[in-house]
């Protein structure tokens, strides 16, 4: 069984008291059935019974065992194996949706480096519930995970930060590393990971490309911009503006979720409202998909009437017709990346804990100039 301090109630730890143990060599360790003891003033013995709940112990006692437990960030798991370091432990995968073609090649990429390093990888959908990622990275703990890699963008305010904070903390006591895939990095120095790919540069090449054709009216389909992928696309969208001294409409600034259905009514309700535009930038593939489809039911061809640009290059992209223009995101590169980071880290004496990967774009055939 795994214990944690959820048992009783506990005062919280300060970040001091959740730094690991440090073993005669001065190296940092994860903590220890006897760390529990000390801190509690019990023998080992009492720790093991208290736990394993098996034996009779006080109710005072086993306050005082729980909190050493909660505060030490000790974990339990019962496999022996895993405890003594023989067998390796697994990278987990913690994202939003595993049915989007993008995250899915991040979790090839994962699953590809993790095999080749003869690790499991196991893959966890969030639905967007923060109290579910909570869960499933205090699961990951307890499991001995050698890395939680987290993939998607998130608001970037405060409760995000403490939250990935305490991932960090908790999951580095427990000997695990935290990995933030597309996901905003930590102000200050915390034990995590962040491998990143450049949204601004991707989509400032996207819009620039549309204005060298001489477009001046881009309708923007971007994401969320509470989410930091959603604003960091948007941010390339407004350089580009800027950079060919295009006048920004806040009529052809129209963020949604980066869904099909939302790219099909976010067209369909601009043409209806009559904005004029000649160019349609969107922030997913998926957006553009959509957009395609109300663009074509309304009569409008691409790209004699309207071009169009998308952002991930998913592998659809070069099928459509027309083949789509679009923004290239290594996502499986990001997968690997991750991992192999991950479980460098504690091998390298120093190294760069936040990268960043290129974009590109790939041109094809959704895009010309405008119709005079």
């Amino acid at each position: 069984m795994t214990a944690n301090g959820n048992g009783s109630p506990t005062t919280p730890a300060s970040p001091a008291s959740r730094r690991r143990r440090k073993n005669q060599a001065g190296e940092e360790r994860p903590s220890t059935i006897r760390d529990v003891a000390e801190r509690a003033g019990v023998s080992v013995a009492t720790v093991s019974r208290a736990l394993a709940g098996n034996y009779p112990v006080s109710a005072a006692t086993r306050e005082r065992i729980m909190a050493a437990v909660e505060s030490l960030h000790y974990v339990v798991n019962v496999h022996a194996k895993a405890l003594s370091g023989r067998v390796a432990g697994p990278v987990a995968l913690v994202l939003r949706d595993i049915t989007g073609p993008s995250l899915a090649h991040v979790a090839a990429g994962v699953e590809q480096e993790a095999a080749l390093r003869g690790r499991l990888s196991l893959v966890c959908a969030t639905h967007g519930d923060t109290a579910r990622e909570d869960d499933l990275v205090q699961l990951m703990r307890e499991q001995h995970a050698a890395a939680v890699v987290l993939v998607g963008g998130a608001v970037q305010d405060e409760v995000y930060f403490q939250r990935m904070t305490e991932y960090a903390r908790a999951l580095d006591a427990a000997g695990s590393r935290l990995v933030l895939v597309g996901r905003p990095p930590l102000p200050g120095h915390h034990p995590v990971t962040v491998v990143d790919y450049d949204n601004r540069g991707g989509a400032f090449q996207a819009a620039d490309h549309l204005f060298v054709q001489g477009h001046r009216r881009v309708l923007f389909l971007g994401g969320d911009p509470q989410l930091s992928t959603g604003a960091q696309r948007r941010e390339g969208y407004l350089h580009a503006l800027r950079a060919h001294g295009v006048e920004y409409a806040e009529e052809l600034d129209v963020p949604g979720p980066y869904t099909r259905v939302s790219g099909y009514q976010r067209t369909r309700d601009a043409l209806k409202a009559g904005v004029d535009f000649t160019g349609v930038l969107a922030g997913t593939d998926m957006v553009a998909l959509g957009a395609l489809a109300a663009l074509r039911d309304a009569g409008l061809n691409v790209p004699r009437d309207i071009s169009l640009v998308g952002f991930d290059d998913v592998p659809f992209a070069s099928d459509l017709t027309p083949s789509l223009t679009s923004v290239r995101v290594p996502y499986e590169d990001l997968g690997r990346t991750a991992v192999r980071l991950a479980l460098e880290h504690s091998e390298r004496i120093s190294g760069d804990d936040h990268v960043v990967l290129s974009t590109q774009l790939v041109i094809r055939q959704s895009v010309r100039r405008p119709r005079p």
